[in-house]
């Protein structure tokens, strides 16, 4: 329990995160996908995002824990919509993909929630 503690701990699992979505992104077609109804890849997105943003929130949460909690959240939905605006810049160079607009919506969509998720249920990591 004490890992879950140390900021190191959540920087890692973010950076394992963006780095995976990196990989992700650069797949030259999508991946199969188990959901099969029509706006699955937008939620695909906003879950992907979601997670991303309540590892960086945890990591954010633990290196600054006196910081307002609208100053946190409103950071880590900053920072990941930036990050899903440069995932779907790297999608629109990569051959067979390309960037869109609602894709970045369900991001940022997600990488909100996930803020405030954490937030609700940061007392779980103090």
């Amino acid at each position: 329990m004490a890992l879950l503690r140390h900021p190191a701990f959540w920087l890692a699992a973010f950076l394992a995160w963006f780095g995976t979505l990196w990989w992700l992104s650069s797949a030259p077609r999508e991946f199969p996908s188990a959901l099969d109804f029509r706006a699955s890849d937008k939620l695909l997105h906003f879950g992907y995002f979601f997670g991303g943003s309540g590892l960086f929130s945890a990591w954010w949460f633990r290196r600054h824990p006196d910081q307002p909690a609208w100053r946190r959240i409103l950071l880590a939905w900053i920072l990941l919509t930036l990050v899903g605006v440069s995932d779907e810049w790297h999608q629109s160079t990569v051959p067979g993909r390309d960037a869109t607009l609602s894709d970045l919506v369900a991001d940022s969509l997600g990488a909100l929630a996930g803020a405030l998720v954490f937030h609700a249920c940061r007392r779980t990591l103090s």
